[in-house]
């Protein structure tokens, strides 16, 4: 039966669907819902059919709806107190056709609150299987659960897929990879931005200015600083402080000024970087400036300006000021317990050297970290206070704190310096209980600590235990053989080295010393290559080392022409070429140099004045050295240390002035140590004084008793005088003491070999032929009307056995090695571990002429340049 569409078309529910079918025992009704419809008549059974078949439908629409809604409902309110655990497993038995985006973006929120990757690992692959369609809604909460949750690779991934123009995501991503010192991605990802036309805003500038602050790249941040001020954000303050800070990093702190005068408003942050940028770029006393200005301008600071400028105080040594400021934060009420700040002050005062407000600061603490500890340590340190800055090392463990790596190269610094062994290996003790010699900056502070105190075989034995080594380690391995007179060792080290990993400037500077003190002037030049092949030879260090090298391996000339190419020249460039004049015995030169360095408006140290009073000693300038000295003491408020008497001494000495020399050290205001009575005594032996040397020797004798030097040195001067028992009674002193004197040796480098000779020795390959060729010299010095000097021969019996002594001094034996084998035109270049003997003087002299050879002779007190028949000391030495 059909049922006449009018009688429906009044009904009044309104359906969802355009066409509804109801269905009844046999038949089928068609009808179109429209806003209002007719009820039937109750009485009608087709109305009672048609009423309870439409209310059953409704209810199970109703009741899966409502099952539905209270799942994502449950799940919702269990993430808003959030109970991630029961979250999720509703989450996980829920029918995934069943679950809403905004459920999964409330529990994926919740995962990144509570920073657990797990769970939001388990949501992530929820949503891949039930194949819900990741759009920049859901993967916004996927890209900052996984961020938020440590895993910047996967939310990387995440983002890849998602990128839009919502440049609040973009700014998460780069910010993210900025954290973790990743600049260079953020700088990209900035870019890939700005080529999708994402349009950056107020953050995204602040911190993409930041990265380029870092990786120091001043042209592109530039063009960042064009291109906000054309959006309009020049006037942000975030802004503002983002260009100060990346202007101070770039170094440029005229930009960052203009950039921090001209901002209309200020806050504490802007004050803050600009105090920070002056203090980074070395400019503390304009740092201390605008901390005043700030305070004037009535702007509250914070802990972030008071560790800014208690840095300052320090770097400029400021006391005062620091004080001030102390004053400040003792008023201020917000301050008190600020551990930061309190370790700001107490590294403050012991940088400026007072270290009982220091140690005031230090007890005050309720609580002392790490830092504290170390600061104070470092403080002992800075005042020589080795003592005092272990003890502090143990006491930190004993009340609980433990040392961290920072404070253990601290405290290994400090036995270095002070050259406390017994102190260091103590430390080095704790190092391998703790086991931190695994650790690389702690080994090479090992390392260092060995070599400065002189104990190379510790060091060694430290080196060979590391198991990674980088360029420091091989620097400072071969900058203690070096400095602790091994230099073959340090060679051949450094041969080594280049076979792990590349040298650098350092390198240099440690290596040229060992060929310095060869005199190896061909190794010398093979470095010199090396340097100038890579790129090396623009560092100072390195510059400064080559003009050294090449003065004390005799090529002076050489020295000067580099000296000279140095376009910006240090203290340290001129004192070395001042000495190098000095060593030669061109005392004048030495002079004119000084005079050019003060005229370039650099002014003497100490070291300097050293430089030149050796310079005058060595040339017996004896008016011009005592000029220099009363400058350094009078002009150049400049204290004498031993060093500066010690040259005074041997200066009045070599000149034959012994009582004035013996006055002036009586009269000195410091303790004399051997090096100066040593000084007097040799000028003793040249002026064959014997009655001032005895009374001299035996000062020395109290300073260095096992010293034999001494000992020879006084017998020689009895022997010249004839004075055979004393002689003997010197000689049964020195056995008695069961003393020895160390061996003189000479060498020689030739095709990159270094040739040794021992005095006497006859074991080298071309002993005949060396010996031969000094008989003919010996023959042709007689015949000439020329003796060999036998005071050079004294503790030898027999004029011929003292001949023959004198022929095998080891100087001798290297200079015909020279001649024998060096071609034509080549100079004989010859060093000897003591001074040279005035009969090897003599003979050197005549072979120089016989020959027509140079030949150069470096001693132990200075250089000898010997060339037809003349030597440039003038017998001055």
């Amino acid at each position: 039966m059909l049922l006449h569409s009018s009688t429906l078309l009044t009904a009044s529910t309104t359906f969802s669907s355009p066409l509804t079918s109801l269905k009844t025992h046999n038949a089928l009704f068609y009808f179109i819902p429209t806003s209002r419809i007719t009820h039937l008549s109750p009485n009608s059974s087709l109305s009672t059919s048609i009423k309870v078949s439409t209310s059953s439908s409704t209810l199970v629409q109703r009741s899966t709806n409502e099952q539905k809604n209270d799942c994502n409902k449950e799940i919702c309110r269990f993430c808003e107190v959030g109970n991630l655990k029961n979250a999720l497993l509703l989450l996980s038995n829920t029918p995934f056709e069943e679950i809403e985006v905004n459920t999964f973006c409330c529990i994926l929120q919740l995962c990144a609150i509570k920073k657990s990757l797990e769970y939001g690992k388990k949501v992530h692959s929820i949503i891949k299987t039930s194949g819900v369609f990741v759009d920049s809604v859901i993967g916004s909460k996927l890209v900052f659960m996984y961020l938020n949750c440590g895993d910047l690779n996967e939310g990387r991934r995440v983002f890849d897929i998602i990128k839009n123009e919502k440049v609040f995501m973009w700014n998460f991503i780069i910010s993210e990879y900025a954290k973790i010192g990743n600049y260079k991605e953020s700088v990209g990802l900035f870019k890939e931005m700005r080529e999708m036309g994402v349009e950056p805003n107020y953050y995204t500038f602040s911190c993409v200015l930041k990265c380029f602050g870092a990786l120091g790249s001043f042209v592109e941040g530039e063009e960042v600083h064009g291109c906000l001020l054309r959006l309009g954000y020049g006037s942000y303050i975030t802004i503002g402080n983002a260009l100060i800070g990346f202007y101070s990093k770039c170094k440029k702190m005229k930009s960052a000024r203009k950039v921090f005068d001209e901002m209309s408003d200020r806050d504490v942050i802007s004050w803050n970087s600009i105090i920070s940028g002056y203090l980074l770029n070395g400019i503390t006393r304009q740092a201390l400036k605008l901390f005043s200005s700030m305070r004037f301008s009535g702007f509250d600071v914070d802990v972030v300006t008071m560790i800014s400028v208690l840095p300052a105080c320090a770097e400029r040594g400021t006391l005062s000021f620091g004080r001030a400021v102390h004053g400040h934060i003792i008023k201020a009420e917000w301050f008190p317990g600020e551990i930061v700040i309190s370790n700001a002050l107490l590294d403050m005062y012991a940088k400026c050297c007072d270290l009982d407000s220091a140690v005031q600061v230090l007890e005050s603490l309720e609580k002392k970290s790490v830092v504290s500890w170390t600061s104070m340590l470092s403080g002992y340190a800075r005042q020589g206070q080795c003592e005092k800055a272990v003890e502090l090392f143990w006491k930190m463990q004993a009340v609980g704190v433990e040392p961290d790596l920072f404070t253990v190269t601290s405290i290994l610094h400090v036995c270095a310096c002070s050259g406390s062994l017994e102190y260091g290996k103590d430390v080095h003790d704790y190092i391998m209980k703790h086991g931190l010699l695994s650790n690389l900056f702690v080994a090479n502070a090992l390392t260092d600590m060995y070599a400065k105190c002189r104990s190379m075989e510790d060091a060694q034995y430290v080196f060979n235990q590391m198991l990674v080594r980088d360029t420091i380690s091989w620097n400072t391995i071969i900058g203690g053989y070096s400095k602790n007179s091994f230099p073959n060792e340090a060679l051949r080290l450094f041969k080594e080295m280049q076979l792990e990993c590349t040298p650098n400037g350092i390198t240099m500077a440690c290596i040229l010393p060992a060929c310095a003190s060869l005199s190896a002037l061909d190794r010398g030049r093979e470095i010199h290559g090396y340097i100038l092949r890579n790129g090396l030879s623009l560092d100072p260090y390195v510059t400064n080392a080559l003009v050294d090298m090449y003065a004390k391996c005799g090529a002076l000339l050489l020295a000067r022409r580099l000296f000279d190419m140095i376009p910006v020249k240090d203290l340290v460039s001129w004192t070395i070429m001042i000495a190098g004049y000095g060593m030669h015995g061109y005392g004048r030169d030495a002079i004119t140099t000084l005079d050019e360095m003060r005229s370039s408006g650099i002014e003497p140290d100490g070291t300097a004045f050293i430089a030149i009073l050796y310079a005058c000693s060595h040339s017996g300038l004896v008016e011009e050295g005592w000029r220099f000295f009363n400058i350094m003491t009078y002009c150049c408020k400049i204290e004498a240390k031993l060093e500066h008497y010690a040259c005074m001494v041997d200066l009045l000495a070599r000149a034959g002035r012994l009582t004035k020399a013996f006055k002036f050290i009586e009269a000195m205001p410091i303790e004399p140590d051997s090096t100066i009575w040593g000084a007097l005594l040799d000028g003793c032996r040249t002026h064959r004084d014997v009655s001032l040397a005895e009374k001299v020797a035996e000062k020395v004798f109290e300073i260095e008793p096992e010293n034999t030097g001494y000992y020879v040195l006084l017998a020689n001067i009895y022997a010249e005088a004839e004075k055979w028992e004393e002689v003997k009674k010197l000689r049964e002193r020195i056995g008695r003491h069961k003393l020895r004197k160390g061996p003189g040796c000479s060498w020689i480098e030739m095709k990159s070999e270094v040739q040794v000779f021992f005095a006497g020795d006859k074991s080298h390959p071309e002993a005949k032929k060396i010996e031969s060729l000094l008989g003919k010299v010996r023959l042709r010095m007689n015949e000439d009307g020329i003796s060999p000097n036998k005071r050079y021969a004294l503790l030898i019996s027999g004029d011929e056995q003292k001949e023959e002594a004198l022929c095998g001094h080891s100087e001798k034996l290297a200079i015909a090695y020279g001649l024998l084998n060096l071609p034509y035109g080549k100079t004989v270049r010859v060093t000897k571990n003591l001074r040279v003997c005035g009969d090897c003087h003599e003979m050197a002299k005549f072979m120089s002429k016989m020959f027509v050879k140079e030949i150069i002779l470096r001693d132990a007190n200075r250089f000898h340049h010997f060339k037809d028949g003349r030597c440039s000391c003038r017998d001055y030495w």
